[in-house]
């Protein structure tokens, strides 16, 4: 069928490398740099709470820029909460044009209400189906 394209759900990255909002950001970049990743999830205190993320460029903004210790900033002063959720099941091209509106560069994969993986924005247009107009 033209037009359907590819669901989010299939293009996302299903190996999440969560972490504690309470780990120092010294201890989130050694983890990054350990995984070769450029972003964590931070994990929910409770139910109901929310999923943070920390990318590169939060430590860059707001440690580094900001002349913050990294071993005594906690992950949870300097993360992106709540982060930024899309369906599994929503079309790509609507994803994209989500995070270019918004201005991110990834979003957090929920399906039946539950995390399920990370999908960045150069993993949407890669894994875009052009099968007809967006």
């Amino acid at each position: 069928m033209a037009g359907n394209g590819k669901k989010v759900g299939e293009v996302m990255r299903t190996s999440l490398h969560i972490v504690d909002g309470l780990s120092s950001v010294r201890s989130a970049i050694r983890e990054m740099e350990r995984l070769k990743v450029s972003s964590l999830v931070i994990d929910r205190r409770h139910e109901g709470d929310e999923y943070g993320v920390l990318t590169m460029q939060d430590i860059a903004a707001h440690v580094i820029a900001e002349n913050r210790s990294a071993e005594r900033t906690s992950v949870y002063q300097v993360m992106t909460k709540p982060a930024l959720t899309l369906s599994a099941e929503m079309n790509v091209r609507y994803a994209i044009r989500l995070l270019v509106r918004l201005g991110m560069t990834r979003a957090l994969v929920t399906r039946n209400d539950a995390l399920a993986g990370l999908v960045t924005l150069r993993d949407l247009v890669i894994g875009h189906d052009d099968g007809g107009e967006a």
